[in-house]
């Protein structure tokens, strides 16, 4: 019984992997933001290959893609049809994208210091959590947290 689950484990594991290798992440961001540069500088690290889309109206975006407004934050990013809202950090990206279902994205609101993209150099961390979210719906569930 081990082997069968630690197959599926390893299988689910690899399956956000080859995600991240394979689908393109499209993040919709200000042009002049440079902690959103940050973020898609870290997604390029960790094996995302990234396309990016300058717009000054992110409002747009957000309403398009059915981000709850109590979790938005400066940048919007799709892949595979799911929504990746701010500096969520790569290793939720890619867990996430191989267990996700249909409609649901995550989401790091607002801009927490320390969260991928918003290091700042001599100062501390800020805890954060990042939400499950389904798209157009409020609210969400804690997917993870960061301290």
């Amino acid at each position: 019984m081990r082997r069968p689950l630690l197959a599926l484990a390893l299988g689910l594991g690899l399956a956000g992997v080859a995600a991240a290798e394979s689908a393109t992440l499209t993040v919709h961001k200000d042009p002049n933001c440079g902690c959103c540069g940050a973020w898609v500088e870290h997604m390029t690290a960790a094996g995302f290959r990234v396309e990016v889309r300058n717009t000054h109206d992110l409002v747009s975006v957000k309403q398009a893609h059915g981000v709850p407004r109590g979790l938005a934050s400066c940048h919007t990013a799709v892949i595979e049809g799911h929504v990746i809202e701010g500096h969520v950090p790569a290793e939720d990206v890619r867990r996430f994208l191989a267990e996700a279902r249909s409609g649901e994205g995550l989401a790091v609101p607002g801009m927490p210091v320390g969260s991928p993209g918003m290091e700042v150099p001599g100062h501390g961390t800020d805890d954060y959590q990042v939400v499950r979210f389904r798209a157009g719906e409020s609210g969400g569930e804690v997917y993870s947290r960061h301290p």
